[in-house]
């Protein structure tokens, strides 16, 4: 694979012949720029995560299971009734 550096060094000589020398300290500019937003971004990612990790969320307060009160007490509910057992109808053969 070929060195990084002479790669590079020949794209700038193309840009340079392709947009001429007078348009390559706007084009550094805006790389800049980009370069900076997105770092500016990164940054701001990493401290929402911090945020959301942080141990002040982990330490809260765990949440009370509901307790029952007076005015709505506990019923039981009563199982379905079972249905009466099958009888077989005129001519056929019940359970013997």
């Amino acid at each position: 694979m070929k060195d990084p550096l002479i790669i590079l060094i020949v794209i700038l000589a193309i840009v340079i012949v392709w947009r001429g020398p007078k348009t390559l300290p706007q084009i550094g500019h805006m790389l800049g720029r980009g370069v900076k937003e997105a770092r500016k971004e990164a940054a701001e990612i990493k401290d929402e995560m911090r945020k959301d990790d942080s141990p002040a969320a982990a330490t809260a307060a765990p949440i009370a299971p509901p307790v029952a009160s007076a005015a709505a007490p506990i019923v039981a509910v009563a199982p379905p009734p079972t249905p009466p057992p099958a009888t077989p109808g005129p001519g056929g053969s019940g359970p013997a």
